[in-house]
């Protein structure tokens, strides 16, 4: 069963901006002011770039397949089982850790204010979103909004009160600490833009993801960098260096010293508020990964069942909040940041991912957001992640070489017997090896992706396309040589002689022109006989010469009874609105094999038609 769209575009701004919004700004800056001084928000800022860059590729992926899993189902897709099956297995355990963090986060604030016990009401708050989540997505979407909106209403209350009592002197010294100390700062502080991936893991439940997903991305994290940005100025500008640096509390302390005591209980709600959006996101989009590898035959079966009443993926909810329980009892620190560095490990896969999609050469492979500055972008981020992750120290590396074994080996357990996908690296490999590339089941896979995409429902002339003869002709040729392949392939089907198809077709061209424009014929022709219809499609790449020198690579053959007419005259009607569609023509010359044109026509926008049309 499919999961339900629910998710608009504010949705989705919510759910990415609430996963970032978090400890990365109500915790961390202090600690990144003690590396870098007062070129803190410079840090952050460039921290947001590179998460940008990363957006992009994220969104690219997410308009051409939204799919529950998100990075895992794009990384399975183009790098295969093995690769999925890590990076899937790497992205739960990071997305799970992270709202366990935030839910001790919580718990940590109501332990301060009415002195709960902190695992108990651990416990109480991880089975209150579970409940919420498997309550419906809509119903999880429309609290992270609620929830959002409050946020972003007090951090930016406070930067404007806040920068009329900065003493700008404290912002003269940027880089008292050398310029290479902000950059590694920038690093250090990059998990305060991880919340994407969550996005893009929930991809299959956003209404019209062609528009909602690259712009809720994009947005998001254009909004977080620039609230960081001036949060991160007033903070330097109202508390004083040894204030800040180290400080676990920092934007608590400024607002304490903009809004007095006020300010401190104002900015530890909005912490409160920060650590519930993260939680309640890293639950919702953590729960899809599991989902997802279950689809793909990874995880057992059972994983994936989707409940008819909630529209939501039960079991997997109740097994990430499960896993979530259970490291609340170890130590998260060192922890947290092996998951940050996996979720940069996906950054990488992810943008090695859209290279490999790109120069597969897919014909089903059809974003509706393309990410700008390809392929170099792409090399530069990876570059650049390959870098923080060195930065992150020996320990953090070993201990999450040790989550990929732990993926390696749940594949080579479980996955490896059932996996049956292709995935767009076997393209590039056969394409090098000059090996004839053949329509593969991703290509099937990627089209049903993209007809619930675009909500195309078949129809009629959907069946037809299904059966509808299509031929691929390589030599240049006239029309009259057409025709007569046309005549015995009709006369053939239909039990008449081809003599009479021929003659119905050479008077129904000299009658007048079935050439459309430069690139397409339509010729059709009425023939004896009761409830027969039928198309044959050609492609010509070299060419076929139709009177007047005109010379034609697409013609679209029509033959039926009279008592099709009505078919004859929608059939025609749809073959017009598919040639006038401006990818139509290098889509044609450029398919790879003929089950590729079949799909052109299955995907290609135009009117359906109802039963009753």
């Amino acid at each position: 069963m499919e999961l339900k769209k629910e998710l608009r575009l504010i949705d989705v701004i919510a759910i990415s901006t609430g996963a970032m919004i978090s400890s990365g700004i109500f915790i961390l800056p202090g600690l990144a002011f003690a590396r870098t001084g007062p070129s803190i928000f410079i840090s952050y800022f460039l921290a947001g770039l590179l998460a940008l860059s990363g957006g992009l590729s994220i969104s690219e992926m997410a308009t051409a397949m939204p799919k529950a899993g998100g990075d895992y189902f794009f990384i399975n897709r183009a790098l295969g089982s093995l690769v999925g099956t890590v990076s899937g297995l790497l992205s739960w355990f990071a997305l799970s850790l992270k709202s366990a963090f935030a839910i001790i986060g919580i718990s940590e604030l109501l332990f301060v204010f009415f002195q709960f016990d902190v695992r108990l009401s651990a416990v109480i708050i991880c089975l209150f979103f579970v409940i919420l989540n498997i309550s419906g997505v809509k119903e999880a979407g429309r609290f992270q909004v609620i929830l959002f909106a409050f946020l972003v209403i007090i951090l930016a209350g406070f930067v404007g009160l806040g920068f009329f009592e900065m003493d700008l002197s404290r912002l003269k010294s940027l880089f008292e600490h050398g310029f290479n100390s902000m950059l590694t700062t920038a690093g250090f502080v990059f998990i305060s833009f991880g919340g994407l991936l969550k996005v893009a893991s929930i991809s299959e439940e956003v209404s019209d993801p062609k528009r909602n997903i690259p712009r809720g991305i994009i947005f998001s994290v254009i909004l977080v960098m620039i609230l960081y940005t001036f949060i991160l100025i007033v903070t330097v500008g109202v508390l004083n260096p040894g204030e800040l640096s180290g400080s676990l509390t920092p934007i608590a302390d400024a607002a304490k010293n903009v809004w007095n005591q006020p300010g401190f209980i104002i900015i530890t709600i909005a912490s409160l508020l920060a650590f519930v959006t993260t939680a309640n996101a890293g639950i919702l989009s953590a729960s899809r990964y599991p989902l997802a590898l279950s689809r793909d035959n990874l995880l057992p079966k059972v994983v994936s069942r989707v409940n008819k009443r909630f529209y939501t993926p039960v079991i997997s909810i109740v097994l990430t909040g499960t896993f979530i329980v259970a490291s609340m009892l170890l130590q998260l620190e060192v922890l947290i940041k092996a998951a940050s560095t996996i979720v940069i490990l996906n950054y990488i896969l992810s943008n090695l991912s859209i290279i490999i999609l790109r120069e597969s050469k897919l014909e089903n492979y059809r974003p509706s957001f393309k990410a700008p500055l390809y392929p170099w972008i792409q090399i530069i981020s990876i570059t650049a992640f390959i870098l923080l992750i060195v930065d992150m120290g020996p320990k953090i590396i070993l201990i999450s070489l040790g989550a990929i074994l732990i993926g390696i080996i749940v594949y080579y357990i479980y996955g490896k017997r059932h996996a049956t996908g292709d995935y767009a690296l076997l393209n590039i490999v056969k394409r090098v090896a000059n090996r004839e590339l053949k329509y593969t089941n991703l290509e099937n896979e990627l089209k049903g992706i993209l007809m619930t995409r675009d909500n195309i429902c078949t129809d009629f002339f959907d069946e037809l396309i299904d059966r509808a003869g299509i031929m691929d002709i390589e030599e240049r040729m006239g029309h009259r040589r057409l025709f007569d392949i046309i005549a015995e392939s009709i006369a053939g089907h239909n039990h008449l002689k081809s003599d009479n198809v021929l003659e119905k077709l050479r008077s129904r061209e000299h009658e007048s022109s079935t050439v459309i424009n430069h690139f397409v014929a339509i010729p059709h022709i009425i023939i004896p006989g009761e409830d027969a219809f039928e198309l044959i499609v050609i492609r010509s790449s070299k060419g076929i010469e139709f009177p007047d020198g005109q010379i034609i690579h697409a013609v679209f053959a029509l033959a039926g009874t009279m008592s099709r007419r009505n078919l004859h005259l929608k059939s025609l009607a749809a073959i017009a609105q598919i040639i006038q569609n401006e990818s139509f023509e290098p889509l044609w010359l450029n398919a790879k094999s003929t089950e590729n044109l079949r799909d052109i026509l299955h995907l290609a926008r135009r009117k359906r038609f109802r039963e009753n049309n």
